[in-house]
């Protein structure tokens, strides 16, 4: 029985080439391909600036920097997110405030949202959970009206849309990934876009350790200038290799993000008609790329999530429990939140899981993990 995997990356000869081509041209740091890499994908996003850095979680650290969060501050963030949403505020000694999610579309809203808003929060972090789009306008009006800055997390959304648009042109820094797992990947990486170009030219700075003049330029010098080191920064660059991978691989996103629509419209037809099971969907005002197609089992199902997972898997098939709950990890025992708190987090990741979703995925393959989700008891 061949296996069907969760996920593959989408990666062929041309990202080969592109890599190859950076190494033979003895520029393989923070270069020229990552200023063409940082074109390309504001442009792709429809933002004014873009910072390449070194993975996600750096572009959420170096956002919260640049929209001024501090230690004492608090920050709110959905606990129903990859923990590093969490962490990028607890490295600015900040408190990450972990509120709840629709149940339906898994991310924040102004209802979870307004609650938690106290005196000391600086801002909120806005994921779009999976690639489903968040309606980020009333997270807009209602950070505006606090004076709170609002960063959003579209570590899986490139190619997602909000009101017709690319989603991450509302806010005031957005932070994305190029992990392996997302549709546009460069191995590890992430970037801040932004509109603000102050906020824009001091992450810049900051991801090369604060440095006034940097590296890419002292290097085309023949005699460098001296640099200084106008605060304390970090070492968060990205590399010309990995750029140049990005490249080829943004003009593959269009297709990419077709073709899991694509898949995912099939597996939603397959299973349609299966009581207790919901595969997640686009809302009313935008488009999900599907970075992650999650199906929630639900009363009527004859298993449960942990029952479904082990059908699938005595099936060869390969798939994950969702989205986890920050809440509940050790390293934010010392929050005190209990699932009593934010029901619907709690809910979501024990009952939720991640279907085989990637481009190379045959239509035989949706339909055979569609046979075991709408029979879980058949006879491998």
């Amino acid at each position: 029985m061949e296996r069907i995997n969760v996920m593959r990356p989408y990666l062929g000869r041309e990202e080969a080439e592109a890599a190859m081509a950076a190494i033979e041209s003895g520029w393989v740091a923070q270069g020229p391909r990552v200023a063409d890499f940082e074109r390309a994908f504001a442009e792709l996003v429809q933002a004014e600036h873009a910072v390449a850095v070194s993975s996600c979680t750096a572009a959420l650290h170096l956002a919260l920097v640049a929209v001024g969060v501090e230690a004492g501050d608090e920050v709110i963030v959905p606990s129903f997110s990859f923990i590093a949403t969490a962490n990028a505020p607890t490295y600015l000694g900040a408190t990450p405030v972990m509120v709840d999610v629709d149940a339906k579309t898994g991310n924040i809203t102004p209802e979870t949202v307004a609650p938690a808003i106290t005196g000391r929060t600086r801002a909120i972090i806005a994921v779009d959970q999976g690639g489903v789009p968040l309606d980020l306008a009333p997270l807009r009006a209602l950070a505006d009206e606090h004076g709170l800055a609002l960063v959003e997390d579209a570590a899986c959304a490139a190619g997602s849309t909000y009101d017709g648009a690319p989603v991450g042109s509302g806010a005031d820094a957005t932070a994305w990934s190029f992990h392996p797992r997302k549709l546009l990947t460069t191995g590890e990486g992430g970037m801040v876009t932004t509109d603000d170009p102050e906020r824009a030219a001091r992450v810049r700075r900051l991801r090369e350790h604060a440095m006034d003049v940097s590296a890419a330029d002292r290097h085309q010098s023949v005699l460098a200038p001296a640099e200084q080191y106008l605060e304390i920064g970090f070492n968060y660059r990205m590399t010309d290799i990995q750029a140049a991978v990005g490249i080829v691989q943004l003009e593959r996103l269009p297709g990419v993000v077709e073709r899991r629509r694509e898949l995912v419209a099939r597996y939603r037809a397959a299973i349609a008609d299966v009581p207790g099971l919901r595969l997640v969907e686009d809302p009313p005002w935008g488009t999900t790329n599907y970075q992650s197609a999650w199906v929630e089992v639900g009363e009527g199902y004859p298993t449960d999530r942990e029952g479904l997972l082990a059908a699938l898997a005595a099936h060869g098939i390969s798939a994950r429990r969702g989205i986890m709950a920050a809440h509940r990890q050790p390293a934010y025992a010392h929050l005190g939140l209990d699932d009593a708190a934010l029901p619907a987090t709690a809910a979501l990741t024990d009952s939720t899981l991640i279907l085989p979703l990637y481009h190379q995925l045959q239509e035989s393959d949706v339909d055979r993990v569609a046979a075991v989700l709408r029979d879980p008891g058949a006879t491998p």
